[in-house]
Parts: structure tokens; C-alpha cells; sequence
């Protein structure tokens, strides 16, 4: 029996093995889920193990969340292939009520399937160890050497994942990376993502008084700290042109005239864009002008208010408050310095500061973007497998998120190519109510695992670069 048909006839199982993954409520954001957390890892291992990986265990360093692992080492002289997803996933509090079906339960219908973490990134393990058992249970091996690694702690910033790689170094070694936690611009539509952008945050605390006081005795008085933040955080408004903040495009790598054809090529309109983010009608796409969507959310700076606060909702009350703070979020691309970046935006928001109040900027944190070419043997082999997977030719794609571990993980490994490959669509909503994954493109992916495996076994001399 050929992997692909056992994949046909075996779709019931995999759909229930992501179901068990789905109902884990692997939330790792709260630090209240820690047994769930452990759970979700533990159900991974279960299912390593019965797809037929070997020296399955759950790892850990330091204080990190547990990482599950598991390898198929039967196959000398052919690529050892690292594949990576994450099995922890974002919480559903405080919108359970926009959820149509519970979001720990995997539910379908219409072709889609529901259930927080279906899409990021339950179902990219499923896909990985779907493609794994499907040769192992229908010829006993496979053509290329795996090696697993599932992380719970992604969406929290993976602060313990690149002393992992470089602690595990020895284990994890391999000649290519593949990652199942990237998107595809349509249903259908297979895509090979070659470029993240990466992020510069910013604390900015605004200080007016020592203590908070009646609005009713200082009202009119005393500087509002809050106001006086949203006229700062104001300066970043950027209408229809650039980012009103000098020196931040100095370095941005300008796009060559072949992407900017394919990124046209492949452009929605912009009803369909507004409709898969949920714009309201009346209210504008902030785009530049001379500037489409992939453009300005793959290969151009963005800047996000990603909280702001003063008081609580439930502890509000009639008092001029004593300081207001907010993160800022700035996503950088090739070829920006985050530490540049960081001093140019705190730049804009401590400069004449509302009625003289206190302005405190600190760093947030940050990661660097990623690029790379997306040619070689290792991307001609994907190529080929997305195509007879999904029977379409794929594209080539930026990706206006964040993977900060990718570039150190191919440095690390010696330059080995990382293959970015889209399990989510624009309908997917990771992170919101309502997440979901096409069911067809779930299976499509799937098949293309095992062509892929296929096509990287078959390379001259193992050769993937």
C-alpha cells in the first residue's frame, strides 16, 4: 500500500488524534494551566509512539516547559529531516461567547475543522507524524532519518527554546527543518514562506503624581496622565503615508521588481481582505499609499498599540490617576537593527512630553527577522511535494509574524535550508474565537509530508543544500 492511501484510509484516526490534542487546554500564556501544559506534552508523546518514532521522551531545560521528543534513525546515508510544531496553545477567556461551537472540542463543518489550537499548531503535529505513520505502517521505514521536536511554550516567546537547541545540539542535529506553523494566502493554495518579520516592543510608562486624586477637587488641574499618553502614542498615526518615525526605513531592503510581480500575482481584493479580518464597513484599510497588502504587512515596518492602561474597568472611579502605561509593538524587517529600531521609536515618544509629565521608555524585548533564498535542492524537493500534495504549483510568500527561532536554528545547524510550510488560511483565526483549519488543505498537507520525505530521500548524495 502506497503512504498516500493509507493517509485516505486512515483520515478518521487522524482527525481523532488532533481531537485529543484540541481538547488539552494547553494554555501556557496564563501560568495557570501548568498540569494541562504537561498533559499536552504527554498526549504528544502517546502519539509519537504510535506513529512509530523511537527514543520518545519528554525534555526539559531549566525551568522550561516539557518539549516532546522523538526520532526515526533507520535510514544512514539519507537527510535527517528536524520537524518542529508547538503543542501549547492561546486562551479563550473573556471570548468564549463569540466561540459557535466549544472551543475544546474539534468540531466540522463546512469543510473546516474548529477548536482552539486546530490550527496553531495541534494540527501541524498531527500532518508531521501523520506523514511519519503512513510510511512506517505501509513499508516499515522511511526514506529519510526524523528527528521531532514539539515546544509548549511558543506562545509565550519560546525564551528557553535556543538554550534547548544549543544544550541539545548533538541530538537535534539535521540536514533540513521544516515547519508547519506558517500560512497560505488562500484555501488551496499551497505556499513556501521565506521571509518573517521580527518584532521591537516598548514599555512606555507616562507619570503626572505621586498618588491618584478626586476629579472633582483636581479635575481640570492636575495633567492627565492617560490623555497625555494617547497624545504621544497619537505621533505614530500614519493617515495613508510612511511611519512618521525618522531613520526607520534607512535600512529596509528595498523588494526586487520578481517579488514584486509574484506579490501582486497572488494580491487579493480588498473586499476579500476586509472580510477575512473583520473590518467594519466604513472604516479604512490604513494602507500607504503605492502600497498593496502583502507588501506592507511582509516587507515593510508596522507599528501596534498592543495594550494601554490606566485603571480597571471594574476598579474605575472619579479620580484624575497618577500614571498610564502601554507596549508598543514594531515589526522590523530585513535588513533593520532592532537596537536601532528601539532608539528611533523612543525617539518620537520622549520627545516634549504633554504638560511636562514623566515619559519612561524601556525595551520589551525583540527578535529578528528572517530571509532566505529559497532556491536549492531542499526547496526544489518541497516544490515538488506541495505540488502533487495539493496539485497546484505553490508559491513563494513572506510572513508578516514572528518565528524567532528559525535563523539561529540554521545557523546552528550548520546552514541547513528551513522549509516553511502553511498549514493556516485567512479564515484560520489563530488566536481569536473560532480558530479553525481546512480539512482539505489538512490532508493535502499531509500527503505533501510524505512526497516531501520522498523527494528529500531521493536527493544525490543526500545533498540538501
Amino acid at each position: 500500500m502506497q503512504p498516500t492511501k493509507w493517509l485516505e484510509e486512515h483520515d478518521a484516526d487522524l482527525i481523532r488524534d488532533l481531537g485529543k490534542l484540541v481538547a488539552v487546554q494547553s494554555i501556557a500564556i496564563d501560568g495557570e494551566h501548568q498540569e494541562e501544559i504537561d498533559q499536552s506534552a504527554s498526549v504528544t508523546c502517546d502519539l509519537m509512539r504510535e506513529a512509530g518514532l523511537s527514543n520518545v521522551q519528554i525534555l526539559k531545560t531549566g525551568q522550561s516547559n516539557p518539549y516532546s521528543y522523538g526520532e526515526w534513525l533507520g535510514a544512514p546515508g539519507k537527510p535527517t529531516v528536524f520537524l518542529y510544531a508547538h503543542h501549547d496553545v492561546q486562551p479563550v477567556k473573556g471570548f468564549e461567547d463569540k466561540w459557535e461551537s466549544p472551543p475544546w472540542t474539534l468540531t466540522e463543518r463546512d469543510g473546516r475543522l474548529f477548536g482552539r489550537g486546530a490550527a496553531d499548531d495541534k494540527g501541524a503535529i498531527v500532518t508531521q507524524l501523520g506523514a511519519v505513520a503512513a510510511y512506517l505502517k505501509t513499508k516499515g521505514s522511511l526514506p529519510v532519518n526524523v528527528k521531532m521536536l514539539v515546544e509548549g511554550e511558543e506562545e509565550v516567546g519560546s525564551s528557553n527554546l535556543q538554550g534547548f537547541f544549543v544544550e541539545n545540539k548533538d541530538r537535534i542535529m539535521s540536514d533540513v527543518i521544516v515547519v508547519c506553523d506558517t500560512g497560505n494566502v488562500e484555501v488551496g493554495l499551497p505556499c513556501i514562506t521565506y521571509s518573517l518579520r521580527g518584532i521591537v516592543e516598548l514599555k512606555i510608562e507616562v507619570t503626572s503624581a505621586s498618588k491618584p486624586v478626586h476629579s472633582g477637587t483636581a479635575g481640570g488641574m492636575l495633567a492627565d496622565p492617560a490623555i497625555a499618553l494617547n497624545v504621544i502614542l497619537s505621533r505614530l498615526y500614519w493617515d495613508h503615508k510612511k511611519l512618521p518615525v525618522p531613520g526607520i526605513y534607512d535600512k529596509v531592503r528595498k523588494l526586487s521588481p520578481t517579488e514584486k510581480r509574484a506579490f501582486r500575482k497572488i494580491l487579493p481584493e480588498d473586499a476579500k481582505l476586509r472580510s477575512d479580518c473583520g473590518v467594519l464597513d466604513g472604516v479604512d484599510l490604513a494602507l500607504a499609499k503605492k502600497s498593496n497588502a502583502h507588501e506592507a504587512t511582509w516587507r515593510l515596518p508596522s507599528i501596534t498599540v498592543i495594550v494601554q492602561a490606566a485603571s480597571s474597568v471594574s476598579g474605575k472611579s472619579n479620580q484624575v490617576l497618577p500614571s498610564a502605561l502601554a507596549y508598543v509593538s514594531c515589526r522590523i524587517v530585513p535588513d533593520q537593527e532592532p537596537e536601532e529600531v528601539y532608539e528611533q521609536i523612543k525617539a518620537v515618544l520622549v520627545k516634549d512630553p504633554p504638560w511636562g509629565v514623566k515619559v519612561e521608555v524601556k525595551p520589551g524585548g525583540s527578535v529578528k527577522w528572517w530571509m532566505t533564498d529559497p532556491t536549492g535542492p531542499a526547496f526544489t524537493a518541497a516544490q515538488k511535494a506541495l505540488k502533487k500534495g495539493f496539485g497546484v504549483k505553490p508559491v513563494p510568500i513572506g510572513c508578516g509574524g514572528s518565528i524567532g527561532f528559525v535563523g539561529p536554528l540554521a545557523e546552528l545547524l550548520g546552514g541547513a535550508p528551513a522549509l516553511l510550510l502553511g498549514i493556516e488560511d485567512p479564515l484560520s483565526n489563530a488566536h481569536s474565537p473560532n480558530e479553525s483549519l481546512h480539512a482539505g488543505d489538512f490532508r493535502k498537507l499531509t500527503a505533501s509530508l510524505t512526497h516531501l520525505f520522498d523527494q528529500l530521500g531521493d536527493l544525490p548524495d543526500g545533498k540538501v543544500k
